[in-house]
Order: C-alpha cells, then structure tokens, then sequence
C-alpha cells in the first residue's frame, strides 16, 4: 500500500492558470492546415478549424505563445498584416518550407480572442531589429494616433491589443537557430531591447531567453536580465522508447527549477531589486521520435504518463513557475490531430485536460511513500541526466485547495506498468467531507508510430468515492492517471 498525505495548510503558492498554456509556431501543419486551413468546410470564414476550436477551448488553453519557435528568428512580422492576398511567400530557414504569412498578427490576435487565451508573442532577435520590434510592439499594443497604430487601424482594429507577454526571442543559444548568440552578446542586445519596449509600453511582461535550467548560459543571462524581465525562459524535451526513461525524464524539471531559482535569488540580493522574476517553461514536450520537418508525433500511452507528471511537477513548483507552454498545440508533436475530414486527440490530451479542470487556487505540501524505481538502465540516452535524481516513487502526486480550504484535488500518477496500488490518501488538517468525483485515465499497449492517433484502449472512467475523517482508500491501476475532487473541512 502507498500512502499520499495532503497537508492542507502548508501552501506551496498560488498556482497560476498560466501553466495551462500553449505554443502554435509556422511548422509543418500545425498553423497551415491545423488550426487554419482557408477553403476547408470545417472552417470559419477567418480560415479557424472550428473543431481545432472547440478542442482547444475544452483543454483550456490558457495563454498562447506565438510565432515560433525556431521559425520566429527569421520571421519578418510586417510579412503577415494588411490584405492576404497582398502578403509575400517567404522562404523560411527554421524548417525549410515556404511561408505564405496568410496568418499573421491580426490572425494570431482574433483566434486568442476566440480561444479566450492570453497572447504572448516571441520578437525575432535572429534577423530582427530593435526597430522592427518596437514597431511591432507599438502595432499591437498604442492607442496613440501614431505610424504603426494608425496601419493596425487601416487593418480593421481600433482598439489596441493589449499584447502582455513578448519574449526576447528564441532559444539563440543554439547553432540551429538563426542568429545564434553567447550569452554575453545576448545580454547585450536584450538588455537594450527590454529598456526600449518598456518605454513604449511600460506594462508589458518581458521573458528573458532561458536553454535547459542548468546551463552555465542561464546563470549569465539570470545575471545580466533580472533587473529588465518578468519570466526567464526554460525549454525541455524528453522522450524514451524505454518505459521508465520515458516517465522520469520529466524529473529533470525540478533540477532546472532548483538550478535557475538559485540564480535568480542570487541577481535579486546582489543587486537588492524589488521584484524577482519567475520561471516560464514556455516549451515542454515529449519528443523523441521525429524530426523531418514535420514533427508529426504519434504519442503513446505511456508519453501521456509523462506529460501528467510534467504538470504535477509544475503544480509543486508553482511558487516559480508562473507559465507553461506545451509545444505544439496542433499536428506538431501536439495533442490535437486533424485531417481533412476531422480533428481527433491524442493520448496526451487528456492529462492536459484533466489537470486544467480539477486545479485549484493553491498549490500545497504532498508527501508521498510509495514502491520505489531506480531508474533507467545506463545504455539510455536520459540516463545520465536523471540517474542521480533517483531512487523514484513509483507514485507521482500533487495537490491543490480552492479559497476558504473547502475543497481539494489531488492528481495522482502511478508510473509502475505491471501493478495497480492500494493508496491511502490523508488529509493533514482536514477532513473529507462528503462524496468525492474521482477520474481514472488508463491506456492500452504502446504501438509506435501508428499512422492514426494511439487512442485505442484509452479509457476515462468516472466514479466517486468517499474518505473517513481524514482518510480515504482507492485503487489506482497499473500504469494510470488519477484525479480526486472533494469537499472539505478544516480540522484546525
């Protein structure tokens, strides 16, 4: 038996709705022929999938990360305004196709509308100019009767935006990435981007460019940034054809956290500023299967124990991580699939989803004893990164509380493949009071690369249970996601 020990009143933080995000970048079909696709009768008269919509609404997208990605280092933003007919094709160097820049700022904006998300879009630092920037900042988010305010009027929008996230740029650390940059360089040009954005628009969220958590570049950047951003930026991919590699890589997330809160503690006593920045994971995934362009990931069972466990970990670390994007949203290593006849999910939609429904207000304190894993065996390719974070509980869980502590829920991973576990779950001052809603998200075998969506054997059942005082005892199979949401009552 295992036991999970909620401790209602130690908070851990407010969870922010935006570790619920998303990431749409010009890549293979995930924008072009997922989420728009002119002329198709499943779409809008703006060229939205309205089944990518309505998929994407009930995930809860909360805030959308835009244009890339790899793809933003070369984008030139003034491509993508003004009549579509008019725009030009570019040749893009991130992934090697032709842009049409059929959708652009104005499209981006509308569908973040639609969906009811924040936008955040990400400033090309690769062949960009602070110029280029500040326009597209000024297009976007001045009242003013000014240049660029004046074109986004022409284009049919008075109001302005109101765009609170920009990132300064995109992963530049990186010999794949037009533009690549040292950290040194970098803050010397982000430092002279932040300082001239915040003049045009004072209340804009700045994200510093942040690589894996702990890179020597993060602790530079950390250094030279936190006076002039809101979000430093971190990016993880993990993914194993073996099993346990594959649900405990996302373990790695709470070595970055650890690695770049020490930073950023340290450039906030250092240098004795009066606000300190938090953690942006605005590119998370499993990913290791493809990389053609396309990026057209057919994810399995056991990818889906993954990502739950990727958001646990973010629920724990609320108090620091303030933004979460999973990357892609649509055809793109992304949980939402479409042909030309349909939009269907994949098995990580629903961890997703079932997280962003049952979260609460407030993060707290979860102990959990369970069987143990040593972890993957040393022929992995994630082997080397994760060895030393283990031995692993084979229980996974987080918690959350609603304001005034009269209701918790309680997500709870089991990563053993072989055999379901008796848990008792304790409330520490509390009580369960009345019946319980729990969801049980099993899956069948892994078959790889499957042209269709691995759904088959994927299960969401629903039930309800009820604890004793302070108690209460459930059966969670092998190798499944669990959710309880339930009244209670505080005990001190």
């Amino acid at each position: 038996m295992s036991q999970v020990t909620v401790d209602s009143g130690r908070s851990l933080g407010k969870l922010d709705r935006n570790v619920f995000g998303g990431f749409v970048e010009h890549l293979g079909r995930c924008i072009n022929g997922g989420l728009f696709e002119e002329g198709s009768p499943l779409s809008d008269g703006r060229g939205f999938r309205t089944d990518v919509m309505d998929l994407a609404r009930t995930l809860g997208v909360s805030v959308l990360r835009w244009p890339g990605g790899n793809f933003v280092s070369n984008y030139l933003w003034t491509d993508g305004i003004g009549p579509r007919d008019a725009r030009p094709r570019r040749m893009e160097l991130a992934w090697g196709a032709e842009e049409p820049n059929r959708f652009g700022t104005d499209e981006f904006l509308q569908y973040c509308a639609e969906l009811g998300a924040t936008p955040y879009i990400c400033l090309n630092m690769g062949t960009g100019t602070l110029s280029e920037a500040l326009a597209w900042v000024e297009y976007c988010n001045s009242a003013a009767r000014s240049y660029w305010a004046d074109r986004r009027r022409q284009n049919g929008h008075d109001a302005a935006y109101g765009v609170p996230y920009w990132g300064l740029g995109n992963e530049i650390y990186g010999d794949w990435q037009v533009g690549q940059m040292s950290a040194e360089e970098y803050v010397r040009e982000a430092s002279r981007w932040a300082k001239a954005i915040r003049r045009l628009s004072p209340d804009v969220k700045l994200v510093s460019c942040g690589l894996n958590g702990w890179d020597e570049w993060d602790g530079i950047v950390v250094e030279g940034m936190a006076s002039l951003v809101d979000l430093h930026s971190l990016h993880i991919y993990t993914g194993s054809n073996d099993y346990w590699s594959n649900v405990l890589a996302p373990h790695q997330v709470e070595r970055a956290i650890k690695y770049t809160s020490s930073c950023i503690s340290r450039a906030v006593y250092n240098q004795r500023l009066s606000r300190t920045p938090r953690i942006a994971y605005d590119e998370w995934n499993v990913w290791y299967r493809t990389d053609d362009g396309t990026l057209e990931e057919r994810y399995s069972f056991p990818d889906a124990l993954a990502v739950a466990t990727f958001l646990n970990i973010f629920v724990r670390n609320c108090d620091w991580v303030k933004m979460a994007n999973l990357a892609q949203m649509v055809n793109a290593i992304a949980p939402i699939v479409t042909t030309k006849t349909g939009a269907f999910v994949q098995p990580i939609y629903y961890p997703v989803l079932l997280h962003a429904k049952a979260a609460l207000d407030e993060a707290v304190d979860v102990y959990v004893s369970s069987p143990t894993v040593e972890g993957p065996p040393p022929s992995d390719r994630w082997q080397h990164r994760i060895a030393d974070l283990g031995p692993f509980s084979t229980i996974d869980a987080s918690a959350t509380v609603g304001s005034g502590r009269s209701k918790v829920a309680i997500t709870i991973v089991n990563r053993d493949p072989v055999s379901s576990d008796s848990v008792e779950v304790r409330l520490r001052g509390a009580a369960f009071s009345g019946e319980a809603r729990v969801t049980s998200l099993t899956g069948g075998p892994h078959v790889p690369n499957r042209p269709a969506p691995d759904i088959e054997g994927v299960k969401l059942e629903e039930g309800s249970e009820r604890g004793t005082g302070g108690t209460m005892l459930l059966t969670v199979p092998a190798g499944s996601f669990t959710v309880i949401e339930s009244p209670m009552v505080a005990t001190r």
